[in-house]
């Protein structure tokens, strides 16, 4: 758009366009290893101990040697596109232009395949960077439906899960999921509204919606994003494409008397369509 070789004088062109000179001539700083390490030293933290905000996760840096303030602690955690989960007046803050939508889940028992499916973004660390991933779960059965990897927090690859998703399980009834603008864009509540799905936000006081979301990651990083050490998003996709299939065919749930996500997700989808 700017052309900084054209007769024209940047700072006019930038007048015309009405664009800002400093973002012309900004250039983005790389993250330093010791940022990368931090990141990573942050994510354990923030998976133990889930409540704990910036000052907490700081004091436990400090007795992990890391000579580190808050202020630094507060950037990372933002860029990692975490906070702490607690009962507070308003867990995000959606984008101001896009539509919030109810809570529907209140009192609603979920026993059936297809129900309610759910979603949620986390961090994944790399040996050198890292990266997003984001998954949708089927409520009833902890089915990973569909899964994406990004370098960005944008909506795209959150569509194009939900997309996967929808075409190889049919659509929910209901979608659930927090108020970040990946998932409060147009561009994604776009494909449920398309699809008849009805649209559910988690809303004021309702952190423990994603509960099973969260235990989920735990799994993923503990069982194997911090035991391979993967070295690249493409390292990262293999991995993971060989930990969601053990954990969708061959993983047992206690909570599901020893039957895995695949084994709950055709029983109760069966019982659904005899039903119905």
């Amino acid at each position: 758009m700017i052309d900084k070789k054209d007769a024209l004088p940047v700072t006019r062109q930038c007048e015309l366009l009405d664009l800002s000179r400093s973002g012309i001539y900004y250039k983005s700083v790389p993250l330093s290893a010791m940022d990368v390490e931090l990141m990573r030293q942050i994510d354990e933290i923030h998976l133990l101990c889930p409540f704990y905000g910036s000052r907490n996760i700081r004091n436990e840096l400090w007795g992990k040697g890391y000579k580190i303030g808050r202020d630094r602690v507060r950037r990372l955690m933002r860029r990692m596109g975490i906070e702490a989960l607690y009962v507070k007046p308003r867990l995000s803050i959606p984008h101001s232009g896009h539509i919030k939508y109810p809570y529907l889940l209140r009192g609603l028992e979920i026993t059936k395949a297809n129900h309610v499916w759910a979603t949620d973004i986390t961090y994944i660390p790399m040996a050198r960077g890292f990266c997003y991933l984001v998954a949708i779960m089927d409520w009833a059965s902890r089915k990973v439906l569909a899964w994406r990897l990004s370098n960005t927090l944008d909506s795209a690859f959150c569509v194009d899960a939900l997309e996967e998703a929808i075409a190889k399980f049919s659509c929910p009834e209901i979608f659930n999921t927090d108020q970040g603008s990946q998932f409060t864009a147009e561009v994604f509540t776009n494909v449920l509204r398309v699809n008849n799905i009805a649209i559910s936000m988690d809303g004021k006081g309702r952190w423990m919606d994603n509960v099973f979301i969260e235990r989920l990651w735990k799994s993923v990083k503990y069982e194997d994003i911090y035991l391979k050490g993967y070295a690249s998003m493409a390292e990262v996709r293999n991995g993971l494409a060989i930990y969601f299939k053990f954990y969708n065919e061959k993983r047992w749930h206690n909570s599901f008397d020893k039957k895995t996500p695949n084994m709950v997700y055709f029983d109760t989808l069966v019982q659904k369509q005899a039903a119905a």
